[in-house]
Order: structure tokens, then C-alpha cells, then sequence
């Protein structure tokens, strides 16, 4: 019995492990060639693999798509609910570590915004691509909005719309994470923050110093 069950559970993972390897080869794929022109031939011959393990794992084309899709979408999830666990309890501080966030090598990364950007501009043809952009998009922007919301309130900020700043943060994101794609040679990381940490200290002076 325990035979049987070890050797199913070596089964599981590998069969985890071709698919990560699978997805990782859509990738660059799709950061090379965009998704129209990204064959599963493209990708087995990325991974390594013959046409037909693509085939066993995910059948079809629209199925390995949805899946890499899923999986960067997950790997964002990750990293922004670990950041936000990390930077303690103070909504000055979760905001500003969210911001860092997304400027990091790991998410700043033009093989991952290449991707984003390619399924962004799929989201009105294809209804499961946009409803897994949407429920991101609308969590996340409800965690900033509120982070947001919470320093206004605490530093009676008035004349502040919280609305506002969580838009032009996810503005300012948005714009650099485009520079990096389309001009990785002038894109620069530490001005790109500096940029963000200026705008923050000019809407919340009394929070950032």
C-alpha cells in the first residue's frame, strides 16, 4: 500500500513539474511571438518536449493559455498578499511596500509584462481571460482604495480623495511596468520608485518624510 501510494504521489508531481515546465515555455513564447502566433509546437519545442505531452497536459491551445494565464495571475496574488502580511500593520507602510511590490526584478519582468499586456488586450474577445483580469483587478484595487482611504482618514487629510490616489497609483504602475516592457533600455528602476515615493509624500506629507 504505502508502495503504491509513493509511487502515486511521484506521478503527481511529475506531472505538476511538466506542466510548470509547459506553462514557463508559453511564456517566453508569448513574450517572443505574442499569443496569435504562439503554436503548442512553438512550446514543446521551448520545453523541450514533443508536441504530444503538450497535447496529454492540456489538450489544447486555449487550454494552456488560460493556464499560464491563471498561473502569473497567481504568482502576482502571491507576492502582493505575502507583501501586505509583511509590512505590518500600519496602512502608510502596507501602501508604500505595495507600490516597492511592484517595481521588484520578479514582477517587473518583461517575459511576465509581456504576457500581461498580450492577455490585456484579449480581455473583450475572450470572457475567461477577462474574468480572471477582473477578479484581480477589483481585489486589488479595493485593497489599495481602502489602504488609501485608511491614511486620509488617519492624517485628516480633507482635501484628499482616496479614489483618486489609489487610480493614479495604479496609473503610475501601469505606465512604468510599459516602460520596462517597450523601453528596457532607459527604463530605470530606483527613478521609478523615487517617481512613486514623490507622489506619496506629496499627497501624504505627514506620513511620508
Amino acid at each position: 500500500m504505502a508502495a503504491n501510494l509513493d509511487k502515486l504521489n511521484r506521478r503527481a508531481l511529475s506531472k505538476e513539474v511538466r506542466r510548470r515546465e509547459l506553462i514557463d515555455a508559453t511564456i517566453k513564447c508569448i513574450a517572443r511571438k505574442g499569443l496569435g502566433n504562439t503554436t503548442l509546437a512553438d512550446v514543446a519545442s521551448e520545453a523541450g518536449l514533443s508536441q504530444g505531452i503538450v497535447n496529454l497536459h492540456f489538450n489544447r491551445k486555449d487550454n494552456l493559455l488560460t493556464e499560464t494565464l491563471r498561473s502569473v495571475a497567481d504568482e502576482y496574488h502571491e507576492q502582493f498578499m505575502q507583501t501586505l502580511e509583511a509590512s505590518g500593520p500600519n496602512p502608510a507602510e502596507q501602501l508604500l511596500a505595495l507600490m516597492e511590490m511592484d517595481l521588484r526584478p520578479s514582477i517587473c519582468d518583461r517575459q511576465k509584462l509581456a504576457v500581461w499586456f498580450a492577455f490585456f488586450g484579449e480581455v473583450k474577445a475572450v470572457p475567461t481571460y477577462r474574468k480572471i483580469c477582473s477578479e484581480r483587478n477589483q481585489e486589488y484595487d479595493s485593497i489599495i482604495f481602502d489602504l488609501a482611504t485608511a491614511v486620509v482618514e488617519e492624517g485628516n487629510y480633507e482635501e484628499i480623495d482616496a479614489r483618486s490616489v489609489a487610480d493614479v497609483l495604479f496609473s503610475l504602475t501601469d505606465g512604468m511596468w510599459l516602460s520596462c516592457l517597450v523601453n528596457p533600455e532607459t527604463f530605470d528602476r530606483r527613478r521609478s520608485l523615487t517617481t512613486i515615493q514623490h507622489y506619496l509624500r506629496a499627497v501624504f506629507p505627514n506620513h511620508y518624510t
